[in-house]
């Protein structure tokens, strides 16, 4: 493919210390750019990799294999984060398909044309992979399976695998992400937020076959505060008063319930009951409530600054 002609797509592959599946991984994209007959380009991106991941990629890079596929390499000094690589691979991306996946072998390459074909005939911007069925431990399954419902039941997006790194975008999707932290793992919703339609696909799934997955407990409350800034960035970026006042009312009310619970006990004189914890946490309550609906306000009047603004 000559080096100024537009691919069909564009793969974007994050990687961090896979060096031993890299090779096996593009070989597996090869022969499927050659069987179909594809104009593509590859996009690793080496997020600080200190097992050699660099050298192996390019050393990829310098083999030209087919005259339809052109692979690219990315290195960042240190690691980063996959959504930090992603955003290096979406702005790199010259198709205007982008297929997203990981580096660790349990995506199959072979479901890029299943993948392709929904992608054309259906009416969706952005399709997800379902993995199914899922070759992972048991416990990450149990997570995943309650993340993906919680995220459904606060955003609306219902997906079976939010977080599946097997995705295909139209291109005009990944122009508009902005990606950081861990927010890769919302991008439906992101996307859903910013007028674009999703669907889902099952694809096949693999066992992972090299390295060490990076997946850890430590995620889960990662995952809540995402979740969290997700709902701000998609539902209340616009009307912060609704997200902190509806907080603030929260609490207010609980320390309310606490003072009329404490009055309520001095008609029972024979109860004896520690009135301190009480009154301190009726008071910490309210006092939260009120800072809370302070602070919506406070968003409200810059939004309302800003856009005034914008209009000028």
């Amino acid at each position: 493919m000559e080096a100024n002609k537009t691919p069909q797509f564009s793969i974007v592959i994050p990687a961090y210390n896979e060096a031993e599946s890299l090779p096996v991984l593009f070989q597996r994209i090869q022969i499927v750019i050659k069987t179909h007959d594809y104009t593509a380009e590859v996009i690793f991106v080496n997020d600080g990799s200190t097992d050699g991941t660099d050298e192996v990629l390019e050393q990829l890079a310098l083999e030209q294999v087919s005259d339809n596929l052109q692979v690219h390499v990315i290195h960042f000094r240190r690691n980063q984060g996959k959504a930090e690589g992603l955003m290096a691979g979406f702005s790199a991306a010259r198709g205007k398909i982008v297929i997203t996946m990981d580096a660790d072998l349990q995506d199959d390459p072979q479901e890029i044309p299943k993948l392709l074909d929904a992608l054309e005939k259906g009416n969706a911007d952005l399709i997800s992979g379902w993995k199914y069925p899922r070759k992972d431990p048991l416990e990450k399954r149990m997570f995943s399976f309650v993340f993906n419902r919680v995220t459904a039941f606060f955003t609306g997006v219902k997906l079976h695998d939010m977080n599946c790194g097997f995705k295909i975008y139209r291109s005009e999707v990944v122009k508009t992400l902005h990606l950081y932290g861990d927010l890769h793992r919302y991008i439906p919703i992101l996307a859903n937020a910013a007028g674009f339609s999703v669907a889902e696909v099952k694809v096949k799934h693999h066992p992972r076959q090299f390295g060490v997955s990076k997946y850890g407990f430590k995620r889960i409350p990662k995952g809540f505060f995402d979740l969290i800034t997700v709902l701000f960035l998609t539902k209340y970026k616009k009307r912060p008063m609704h997200f902190f006042a509806g907080l603030g009312s929260l609490f207010t009310f609980g320390g309310i319930v606490v003072f009329i619970g404490i009055a309520v006990l001095h008609f029972f004189p024979t109860i004896q009951f520690p009135m301190t914890p009480l009154w301190f946490s009726g008071g910490f309550c309210i006092v939260l409530g009120i800072i809370l609906c302070a602070t919506g306000l406070l968003g409200e009047l810059l939004v309302s600054f800003f856009a005034r603004g914008d209009k000028r």
